[in-house]
């Protein structure tokens, strides 16, 4: 700087009065809106906590995460092991079932049977003989013995066996008599065989008039030799009975009646024979009494009776057995006088050299 510009006085310009106003007033006018602002804040507060309540989803928000939370930790124990019961629940279930359902499914009533059997009229018996349902008393079940020996073990208590037949042959043994509701001794000979008969529950004639004429030979022997068919009784009342159905001849036990007629429709039944009218109505009539009476199955017989090893031992040490001569194949004997002359007698049926003509009693033994 020059002598001459220090001696210039220096000008410095003014400042206005308005410019610290402006400021001040400035600063002012803020101070007063920030003040306004809080005082409005401050007094629009109550007035905006509505609008607070409605941003306040966060209160909703966590009820709705909090029943979410719940339902998802909730099943998880009660719904996992419902599977795994209800399951063995069912299986248990479906395994007691078929045990429970065979026996329901046996216990089928004579009465709701009888309802399903047609009712006719009774056919001619032309052409009936003994002969139309195979062979006497034979061996339909392969176990070795003849059908009357297989009923006489299953009925017969205490029974003895003949040694050498194989358990077949029953001699002796006692019957709680069905028909008669008495006891009888059966001991098998000529003269006391006749005590004890094996009945065809259906008789084989009253079968051929109702149906079984129309049957082939193959199912008339299978009638013939069912045990469901055959039971040891009197023999006089096997007699009396004959070849009559329900309406004409019921066993004089009439505690027996109902399991006799309820025989009689399972037989039926099982062979498609058919019932008249007047037969249909006596067997309604017994089953009034006892409209639960089940239909019963056939028993097989049991092969050996246990009492048979009893006398074995004792008549086994007698000679006679061991010199017995056997029939040939083609044996025949014009009577029992002669089968005995050839030393072969008794006949068992089956035996060369059996007829029935020689059996007397019809027990499947020729000159006892």
């Amino acid at each position: 700087m020059s002598a001459e510009d220090e001696t210039q006085p220096r000008i410095v310009p003014r400042r206005s009065w308005l410019g610290p106003t402006r400021r001040r007033l400035g600063a002012g006018v803020l101070a007063g809106g920030l003040f306004i602002s809080i005082v409005g804040s401050a007094v629009a507060g109550p007035a905006d906590a509505p609008p607070r309540a409605t941003a306040s989803p966060t209160a909703p928000t966590s009820q709705t995460r909090t029943p979410t939370v719940t339902a998802t930790s909730t099943p998880s124990p009660v719904v996992i092991p419902q599977p795994r019961s209800t399951p063995s629940a069912t299986a248990s279930v479906g395994t007691e079932s078929p045990s429970q359902a065979a026996p329901g499914a046996a216990q089928r009533t004579a009465t709701a049977a009888l309802a399903e059997l047609a009712i006719k009229g009774r056919a001619a018996k032309t052409g009936y003989s003994r002969d139309q349902f195979g062979q006497a008393w034979a061996d339909v079940d392969r176990n070795g013995c003849d059908t009357r020996n297989d009923i006489l073990r299953r009925d017969l208590t205490a029974a003895t066996i003949k040694p050498g037949t194989h358990g077949c042959l029953v001699l002796s043994g006692m019957l709680a008599d069905p028909y008669s509701g008495g006891s009888i001794t059966f001991l098998r000979g000529e003269a006391t065989s006749i005590a004890v008969q094996i009945d065809h529950v259906v008789a084989l004639s009253d079968a051929w008039q109702k149906g079984a004429q129309d049957q082939t030979l193959e199912q008339r022997t299978a009638l013939a030799n069912d045990p469901l068919n055959l039971l040891a009784v009197d023999g006089p009342l096997n007699g009396q009975k004959g070849s009559g159905d329900a309406a004409t001849w019921l066993p004089p036990n009439k505690a027996f009646r109902c399991q006799y007629v309820a025989r009689q429709v399972a037989v039926k039944i099982t062979y498609g024979l058919w019932v008249t009218s007047a037969e249909h109505d006596a067997i309604a009539r017994i089953l009034t009494a006892c409209p639960d009476e089940v239909l019963p199955t056939g028993t097989a017989p049991q092969p050996t009776v246990g009492t048979s090893a009893a006398p074995a031992p004792a008549q086994a040490a007698e000679p006679a057995p061991a010199v017995v001569p056997t029939p040939p194949a083609s044996a025949y004997f014009a009577n029992c006088t002669a089968a005995r002359a050839a030393g072969v007698a008794p006949l068992l049926l089956g035996e060369s050299g059996y007829r029935s003509a020689m059996d007397g009693d019809d027990d499947g033994i020729a000159c006892e």
